[in-house]
């Protein structure tokens, strides 16, 4: 495991909690096009504006899967709680909602907004998306916005989701791929408006990963394609030329719902997938 990989997310996302204020703007990310509009405001208008300002994501996993009222649902890397809060109102109080979240910062900032949303089917638990501090089985949905893409490790993120889920259970996550190869100078550079493409896998990986990990009914659907245009002021701060970086690299990071299920129990002497 890299312990510096994990450090630097956690130093980052810990930085920005603690930054976050109700006049903030797209989750400190100067509003970018990344991170911009991908909630309908009718749903987050009843949430408190910290949980919104504090959204880091690439998409909006909330609306990949129709949660069901009773469900126990699952969200790795919860931040500030947005998605969290959004999933427990449509489980309803008979179900529950978990957030796992790394940052002590991010953890307090969920907390408090899940008391100001007067929210109780929620519970924010402190720890890693390479364990998941929950019993086999345990949840009916995992859920995550762009931050399986941040873990060193994401063959182990993606078997302990498949360890928690139920059998039939779903995996709907939004997170951050790679629609062709790119050179590792480039990836670095675009991470810079970006934030998290380091990591982030080639689509056809992703698949091959989620099937390793023994999930079933796999995609991968890129819907918000990043224009290096849109970083122009970004990468220029930085000494770069955003021209000369698009011709290698426009069309080949992009926002993706990656999806799969947990093949159903087994129901004969194999296992039905």
């Amino acid at each position: 495991m890299d312990t510096s990989i994990r450090e630097a997310v956690r130093d980052k996302y810990g930085a920005i909690a603690s930054g976050v204020t109700s006049s903030g703007c797209c989750g400190g990310n100067s509003c970018d096009p990344i991170t911009s509009n991908l909630y309908d405001p009718n749903d987050t208008a009843s949430l408190p504006a910290e949980a919104v300002n504090a959204s880091l994501g690439c998409g909006n996993p909330t609306a990949l899967i129709a949660l069901k009222p009773g469900q126990t649902v699952l969200d790795l890397g919860s931040g500030g709680g947005i998605d969290v809060l959004l999933s427990a109102r449509r489980v309803g109080p008979t179900g529950k909602v978990y957030g796992l979240d790394m940052t002590d910062e991010m953890l307090a900032l969920a907390r408090a907004n899940q008391a100001r949303a007067d929210v109780t089917n929620v519970e924010f638990l402190k720890g890693e998306i390479e364990n998941i501090p929950l019993p086999d089985a345990s949840v009916d949905v995992v859920i995550s916005n762009c931050v399986i893409n941040l873990s060193p490790d994401k063959d182990r993120v993606l078997r302990e989701a498949f360890r928690v889920l139920r059998p039939d259970g779903q995996f709907a996550v939004s997170d951050v791929v790679v629609r062709r190869p790119v050179p590792d100078d480039v990836r670095r550079n675009v991470e810079l408006w970006v934030g998290c493409v380091a990591g982030a896998l080639d689509e056809s990986d992703y698949r091959a990963k989620l099937a390793t990990a023994g999930f079933k009914d796999i995609t991968v659907e890129p819907w918000r394609i990043y224009d290096l245009h849109d970083a122009r002021h970004v990468l220029a701060s930085a000494g770069l030329d955003a021209d000369v970086i698009a011709r290698t690299a426009e069309g080949a990071f992009a926002s993706a719902f990656v999806r799969a299920t947990k093949p159903a129990a087994c129901c004969g002497p194999t296992c039905c997938l």
